[in-house]
């Protein structure tokens, strides 16, 4: 009777009763849970990678976790081709349009090698600065530099595992995602175990060791994606006649909804830019804390994800074929799910804040501050799991302006400027409150607080049903 009430969807009227509500919540959960594990699965073999940098020392740490926002921006290109991608072969596999979708997919390859390339030169060629924009000092500047170009290197391979992910996601083939991102992240921890300290006869290299395994591990994946993608059961079989083809009116398509989500995660990646220097420029031990503190929370993203990902090709697929009730029915139920995973995780949180710290360093402080920082997060997961589902249903469905407007406003000006207030005026009047290392957090926080309510507005308003693909 409890479940009964805690799944049911009493706003949407689902014509005709078809689906029935127990089926679509199965179809959900199937797609769902490969994409919600596989996010679980790199966010704790990405947090063992961490730990294994910070058996060298919080410098190390601090150096790695710097490179993470200008490896994001210079991925925002493909990611927004990758977006644009999901949601127009989803819109057609719902119309039935097998072909379109094809042509959908072989165009986006296309585009994502060109993008790959760009990726790889620039990341290689502007390592050092994009490091000092992060906010690298003399302690962190060389490794962090070190650890970028060697990535850079496999920005292309990235590139092309993105874009056929996205569209296994869009047909809802999440399984494959799951083998292959959940493979290259093995080969990342087998070869860091190998290479940062030195095993077996391998030479230690320390972060450059690590740099190498995690490039290594992208290659490997993007080899495991292009098998998958060449198969010819495959529903959305890549050939070469549809990536060296021009289809002027699918790739304007794919740009439009792209377009979109390039101001959204420029945003995005401006407003972590400037968080990740403001704390940077606190302390190397301020900056190693978030980056612990930012690798268990990103496990709470990732499962996110995983509902978010599932939500957004139901609902493409429901509006092509012209089932709004349904499309809304999988919007509803989606936040239901994330709304079970948010209370397990938030209960994680808490009881094992201070184990997981103790996981990534022995650094007494650090562990202090995380174990506090912790808490604070605990407090945000629900609006944030609420917030990475509803903006995928929106990007499904097309409606991605929106959730890149909001992004504009709450994390490219709200959180960075809360992150100041709190970390520096307020952490000097409040010393005792511990605001260098929950300051951050409670910039978190307020932010997802703000474009959760906002999202759920937009959901309630259901303008984004009427949306053309």
């Amino acid at each position: 009777m409890l479940l009964q009430k805690l799944f049911a969807i009493n706003d949407v009227n689902i014509a005709n009763g078809d689906p029935s509500l127990g089926s679509l919540y199965k179809r959900l959960i199937r797609i769902a849970w490969p994409a919600a594990l596989e996010g679980a699965l790199m966010s704790i073999i990405g947090s063992i990678d961490t730990m294994m940098v910070g058996r060298l020392g919080t410098k190390e740490i601090a150096a790695v976790g710097l490179t993470n926002q200008p490896r994001m921006i210079l991925l925002i290109l493909a990611q927004a081709l990758c977006v644009g991608t999901t949601a127009v072969i989803a819109r057609r596999k719902g119309e039935g349009d097998q072909q379109g979708a094809k042509q959908c997919f072989g165009q986006s390859m296309m585009i994502v090698t060109v993008l790959g390339i760009f990726m790889t030169l620039v990341g290689f060629f502007c390592a050092e600065p994009f490091m000092k924009l992060a906010g690298a000092n003399q302690d962190t500047l060389l490794l962090s530099t070190q650890y970028f170009r060697i990535i850079s290197l496999a920005m292309l391979f990235n590139a092309w595992s993105l874009c056929i992910c996205a569209a296994m996601r869009a047909i809802g083939l999440t399984k494959i995602t799951l083998l292959t991102n959940l493979v290259a992240n093995l080969v990342n921890v087998v070869l860091n175990y190998l290479l940062i300290e030195g095993h077996f006869g391998f030479p230690a290299l320390g972060v450059r060791g690590a740099a190498i395994a995690t490039a290594i591990g992208l290659i490997t994946g993007s080899v495991i994606a292009f098998v998958v993608a060449f198969r010819k059961k495959n529903y959305i079989r890549l050939s070469l006649k549809n990536v060296f083809a021009f289809h002027k009116d699918i790739i304007g398509r794919v740009s439009k909804i792209g377009s979109s989500f390039v101001l959204e995660s420029l945003c995005l990646r401006v407003g972590f830019l400037l968080n990740s220097f403001l704390i940077a420029r606190l302390s190397t031990d301020a900056f190693a804390t978030f980056q612990i503190v930012s690798q268990v929370t990103m496990l709470t993203f990732t499962l996110g994800d995983g509902v978010a990902a599932a939500g957004a090709a139901l609902v493409g697929q429901s509006l092509g074929e012209q089932r709004k009730d349904v499309a809304m029915a999988y919007a509803r139920a989606s936040r239901k799910v994330s709304t079970v995973f948010s209370v397990l995780i938030i209960l994680l949180i808490i009881v094992f804040r201070q184990t997981f710290a103790m996981l990534f360093t022995s650094n007494a402080a650090v562990i202090r501050e995380a174990s506090i920082a912790f808490i604070v997060v605990a407090f945000a997961i629900y609006s944030q799991n609420g917030r990475v589902v509803y903006s995928g249903c929106l990007r499904g469905a097309g409606d991605v302006r929106f959730v890149a407007f909001i992004s504009l406003i709450s994390v490219a000006i709200i959180r960075p400027l809360c992150t100041f207030l709190f970390c520096y005026p307020l952490n000097g009047l409040l010393p005792g409150l511990h605001l260098s290392a929950t300051g951050p957090w409670l910039a978190f926080l307020i932010d997802a607080v703000i474009r959760d309510s906002l999202l759920i507005h937009r959901i309630n308003a259901r303008h984004w049903l009427f949306i053309r693909v």
